[in-house]
């Protein structure tokens, strides 16, 4: 029997259930809360309301709970494929050495690894990025799930160089498919600016977190498995992530469907990919052979083109007011530099500690970990507390001089030295400079920028990161490469003359990198605004962009800290959702 206080609560809501399917006319006028609450009917109504569920709300908006689940379900599916693309990133760096060993190519080719991947994931992000506003954003993400599933198997069964470099190639490329389209899927289907936040914090946070689990897993598969699992592991992050989007994402055509600048894609890419090759070129012709010097006068003038192909077309792939800006370009070149460095990082101090030191894949994954540390409490310090106090001019020099300050510091390493005094200040002091220079970098490149070009502003922060690691991990790899030769030609006896050369070619390719960090610094002084400089490009922002979305302004941080921390393709924000109205979707 239901007490007095049941009573009260629970006759209302029956009356309402009741109501709301159109039976309340057949309850007689005498009938009592008792009495009613007796029938089944009831009961089960009451049963309901103490699980939890408005059943009312229940009638009149017509089950939220599946889409609800959905949306969640969607965030789910997005961060799998997330994951693979950045963990993907990191695994193969610390499987190259196991990997050269076991397919036999030479010192002067292993950059092209990691290189090809960049390279294409670079220079294509802009084309992806348009693509998912010209089709489906559901079958291009699908696309490039299935395109990146099916490369990273090519990879894995790699029998030769050429063969394995080919499949790094078409992971980058379905890379930059998949990256624009699983960013603009969350703004699509999070249009609530609190759950958009949400949602925002776990991809942040996935792409965070994967770049240190990438170097984990990745000696892990390496020395447990083989290199070539490093590549196959993508198989089910990839097939998870199919399932998910088949079965809970929604497919929809954008009403207006841009042009595709294919001219300016084409011209961009060649022009990229003759650079690289004639930096890598000049490690076994020389700076003087004639394909050298050809391949890298071409590319500039296909560089060169692709600036005029853009000012002449009317839907440009890179509009060129967005990087001609000083404050922007200043930016852009921060990150480019920045790139530089921890793309040869990651390949010379891997080669370093496991074919010079001796290190097991699993060690020399965990030894990177304090950097990925030290760069997530950097950028979140640096983004919340430092950037609106100092302004990023501040924050990127003292970032840029740290960089040169910790490379200067790896060019005292011998064969001889220790992981806790020879590396691990290195690596700290690295972490701390990237966190400085990665947050207040991509802050300040889509500070005053026109809504319309809000998503190439951000997207470029990634493309200048991963086109300014290819050209640099090819530029120091040569100059390496190169210093290893001469050593050995100089002092060719001794067991120990091979790895002596091999780590005098590393701190060779550290000093350039403190010499790069070094340019950077000067750049940044010149290039970049103060605080007040800033704050005022701030104010000049268009108010519609600015205040129709106030609270998702405030969550754009957390997005910016940790899109970037790991200096690798994690989130590639070719849409800003910062500069969506709450109510608009994406695509």
């Amino acid at each position: 029997m239901y007490g007095l206080a049941q009573v009260d609560v629970a006759f209302p809501v029956c009356l309402s259930w009741l109501g709301d399917r159109g039976i309340e006319s057949a309850i007689p006028s005498g009938i009592t809360g008792q009495s009613l609450l007796r029938t089944p009917v009831a009961i089960r109504a009451v049963r309901s309301t103490r699980r939890g569920i408005d059943l009312m709300s229940s009638a009149t908006q017509g089950r939220p709970t599946a889409p609800v689940d959905r949306r969640w379900l969607v965030l789910v599916v997005v961060a799998v494929a997330q994951l693979m693309v950045v963990l993907d990133a990191t695994v193969v760096n610390i499987a190259l050495p196991s990997a050269q060993r076991s397919l036999g190519f030479p010192n002067g080719d292993r950059q092209w690894v990691v290189t090809a991947y960049a390279l294409a994931f670079g220079s294509l992000l802009l084309v992806g990025g348009r693509l998912g506003d010209i089709y489906s954003r559901k079958r291009v993400f699908i696309t490039g799930l299935a395109g990146f599933a099916v490369s990273s198997a090519i990879g894995g069964a790699a029998v030769s160089f050429e063969m394995l470099v080919a499949a790094r190639t078409l992971q980058g490329a379905f890379g930059a498919i998949l990256a624009p389209s699983a960013l603009g899927t969350l703004v699509s289907t999070f249009q609530d600016p609190r759950e958009r936040g949400r949602a925002f914090g776990v991809f942040g946070s996935v792409a965070a977190g994967g770049g240190g689990v990438g170097l984990i897993l990745g000696g892990v598969l390496t020395q447990y498995l083989s290199w070539r699992w490093t590549l196959y592991v993508n198989l089910v992050f990839a097939a998870i992530a199919v399932a998910g989007a088949l079965a809970y994402m929604r497919s929809s055509r954008p009403a207006s469907r841009p042009r595709m600048d294919w001219p300016g894609a084409v011209l961009a890419c060649a022009g990229l990919f003759l650079i690289v090759f004639g930096f890598s070129h000049a490690e076994t012709a020389g700076w003087t052979a004639g394909l050298t010097i050809g391949s890298l006068v071409l590319g500039l003038l296909l560089l060169a083109t692709f600036v005029v192909a853009e000012r002449r077309s009317s839907h440009p792939l890179l509009p060129l007011h967005v990087i001609l800006d000083r404050t922007r370009g200043g930016s852009y070149v921060a990150v480019g530099l920045s790139g530089i460095a921890i793309f040869g990082i990651f390949l010379f101090l891997t080669y370093y500690l496991q074919e010079v030191k001796g290190y097991s894949p699993v060690t020399s994954g965990l030894a990177f970990l304090p950097m990925i540390g030290c760069i997530l409490l950097s950028s979140n310090v640096s983004s919340i507390v430092t950037l609106p106090r100092l302004g990023p001019r501040v924050l990127i020099t003292t970032g840029m001089l740290l960089g040169a300050g910790a490379m200067t510091y790896l060019t005292q390493l011998t064969v001889t030295s220790s992981y806790a005094g020879g590396v691990l200040p290195a690596l700290l002091i690295l972490g701390l400079g990237f966190g400085m220079i990665f947050a207040p970098a991509i802050n300040t490149a889509t500070a005053g920028v026109q809504r319309q070009d809000s998503g190439v502003a951000s997207a470029l922060v990634n493309t200048m990161q991963q086109v300014g690691g290819s050209i640099g991990t090819a530029l120091l790899s040569t100059i390496a490469l190169t210093a290893t030769t001469s050593y050995l030609v100089a002092h060719h006896t001794g067991p120990l003359a091979p790895t002596i050369a091999a780590t005098h070619g590393y701190t060779v390719a550290f000093a350039v990198s403190a010499g790069i960090f070094g340019l950077g610094v000067i750049l940044a002084i010149v290039l970049l605004p103060s605080r007040q400089r800033l704050a005022e490009l701030r104010a000049a922002a268009p108010a519609p962009a600015a205040a129709a979305v106030a609270p998702a302004a405030d969550l754009a941080p957390q997005l910016e800290v940790h899109a970037i921390p790991v200096a690798l393709p994690c989130c590639s924000p070719v849409i800003n959702p910062a500069s969506l109205p709450a109510g608009r979707p994406a695509g």
